[in-house]
């Protein structure tokens, strides 16, 4: 059992994966309540998205043998297929997104 105001170190790693995936799945529900929030934007402050969280969902399954296209991983990601998600909340970039992305990748931005 983990005491109380233990050190990170010493939590254990059942523990530090139990607080990473709340932190994951709080991450989540944090940008399925901010929809107004384009992909765009996230490349542009933080250089990912959400579907480079797909991409990192779908290798992390890959790499523990489980089976999932996709899709399904950016349905996990959008809490819906990813078309609907496009077709409801995703807006067209502005002409000032697109000049903020292009001069981010000419700053060495890699995908």
């Amino acid at each position: 059992m983990t005491q109380k105001n233990a050190p990170l170190q010493d939590i254990g790693n059942q523990t530090q994966t139990a607080l990473d995936a709340a932190v994951f799945q709080r991450l989540l529900q944090h940008l399925d309540e901010h929809k107004e929030v384009q992909n765009i934007d996230l490349m542009i402050l933080a250089d990912f998205c959400r579907n480079c969280l797909g991409k990192w969902y779908k290798a992390a399954a890959d790499e523990a043998g489980i089976d999932i296209t996709d899709e399904e991983a950016r349905a996990r990601i959008y809490g819906m297929p990813y078309s609907e998600w496009k077709a409801k909340y995703q807006q067209p970039a502005t002409a000032e997104q697109l000049v903020a992305f292009d001069a981010k990748k000419g700053a060495g931005r890699r995908d």
